[in-house]
């Protein structure tokens, strides 16, 4: 059987995902934890929460305070990738009780 070898840029690529995907993780269980609760999102929201999260928290830090030298994969970029999650997490929340809100509404209750 033949083995299957990637390229070295899509092996770096797959490599990057796996680690923002493991990173994303790690924060949204973080900011889950912080913020319990019952929502419907499971295992893979929290997942996707925290891969938001990874993205926006980073992104706000260097909008926002521009630190010199920053790498999203570090504690700094950590700490802000559970912040991005908080605030994704909030969001979500927001909206999906907006969305049971107008549920009900439509229901009559």
């Amino acid at each position: 059987m033949a083995e299957l070898e990637l390229s070295l840029a899509a092996q770096h690529w797959v490599n990057v995902t796996l680690i923002w995907v493991g990173f994303g993780t790690l924060a949204g269980l973080l900011a889950r934890s912080l913020i319990p609760g019952g929502e419907p999102s499971g295992a893979v929201g929290t997942v996707l929460i925290g891969i938001v999260g990874s993205v926006v928290g980073p992104l706000l830090l260097l909008t926002f305070l521009k630190p010199p030298n920053f790498n999203p994969i570090s504690p700094l970029g950590f700490l802000a990738a559970v912040g991005g999650a908080l605030v994704s997490l909030f969001a979500y929340r927001l909206l999906v009780g907006l969305v049971l809100v107008e549920k009900k509404e439509d229901r009559g209750q």
